[in-house]
């Protein structure tokens, strides 16, 4: 039976958060000073959770955090560089000092359509940021989310994993032409993927995850995308106006609360969630909606989460 919630998909994160008491609770979000990550945060403060917001410039997030309204202590920020193995280390420590129990942990931070190259320790960017970061520093925090439990992971995914499925002979475009669309495509789809194999791992200790789809929203996300190619797409006219399709951060941030505090998903994991319910999967006949099965799929996770190991040195 699939998933819903009483929101529709233009709901904002301040609908979906009303009624929620989250005092004494803590979350960690990545990328939690821009865009829907913002949004997010706001959300979750203002229902009294104690936030712990990393990110790559922190200087600049305390600055973008100002305009939230926090009691002292209640919001913190680190600093996170996702595309270096050894940062994350060191943002994870830094984060358990702070915290031995974390009850939401929000992985929204990304990058989208980036020129070819490499993370520090030699992975396609995308790959890197967008799916071995996050879970590097989720297997580093997971001791504190065990402590939490019940405990959520929400993992950012897009209707760009479309573009591809992971390619576990060649994640980081060794052997094949780099596309950046389909680079980005896998990144998401690793993501979703990630939200699977967690799920099947830690949800009977009380740790559950499920990916999101925030929907269409314009952000720094699209920072590396030249205007003339967004509007090529479709994303806005030649005047600038945003595609009425679009949404609103606030919007966009709704489903990734909903995924965090929505009473439905109660010890469920492992789903794709868009627009403020669960996915259903892909259908010609609805473009704009739906999930891949390859992203839901139990054996490609499992593979996927035995290279993941492997390659941020956690295999045994």
């Amino acid at each position: 039976m699939t998933v819903t919630s009483p929101f529709t998909r233009d709901a904002t994160a301040a609908d979906v958060i009303a009624g929620h008491d989250l005092q004494g609770r803590t979350a960690v979000i990545t990328g939690g000073a821009s865009g829907i990550g913002l949004e997010t945060t706001r959300a979750l403060v203002s229902a009294g959770a104690r936030v712990i917001v990393a990110v790559r410039d922190p200087a600049r997030a305390a600055t973008a955090l100002q305009g939230v309204d926090a009691r002292p202590g209640q919001l913190e920020v680190v600093e996170l560089d996702l595309a270096s193995l050894e940062q994350v280390r060191a943002s994870a420590a830094n984060i358990l000092e702070r915290a031995n129990r974390i009850h939401l942990l929000i992985n929204n931070a990304g990058t989208m359509a980036t020129p070819y190259g490499h993370t520090a320790d030699g992975f396609e960017t995308q790959f890197g940021t967008n799916h071995l970061g996050h879970f590097l520093l989720t297997a580093l925090l997971m001791p504190a989310l065990l402590a939490a439990a019940p405990a959520r992971v929400v993992a950012l995914s897009s209707i760009g994993h479309r573009r591809s499925d992971v390619h576990l002979d060649d994640l980081s475009y060794a052997q094949r032409p780099y596309d950046k669309w389909d680079a980005y495509g896998q990144s998401k789809t690793a993501n979703a993927l990630f939200a699977v194999g967690l799920t099947r791992r830690y949800s009977a200790r009380g740790v559950t995850a499920n990916a999101v789809h925030p929907g269409g929203i314009l952000t720094n996300l699209q920072r590396f995308l030249p205007r003339e190619e967004q509007i090529a797409m479709g994303w806005m006219d030649e005047q600038g106006n945003v595609n009425p399709g679009f949404k609103s951060p606030q919007q966009g941030a709704a489903t990734s609360v909903w995924a965090a505090v929505g009473p439905e998903l109660e010890g469920i994991g492992g789903l794709y969630l868009e627009d403020v319910r669960e996915a259903l999967p892909y259908d010609p006949a609805t473009p704009f909606t739906g999930y891949m099965p390859y992203a839901r799929d139990p054996e490609r996770a499992d593979a996927l989460w035995s290279a993941s190991e492997r390659l941020v040195g956690l295999a045994d």
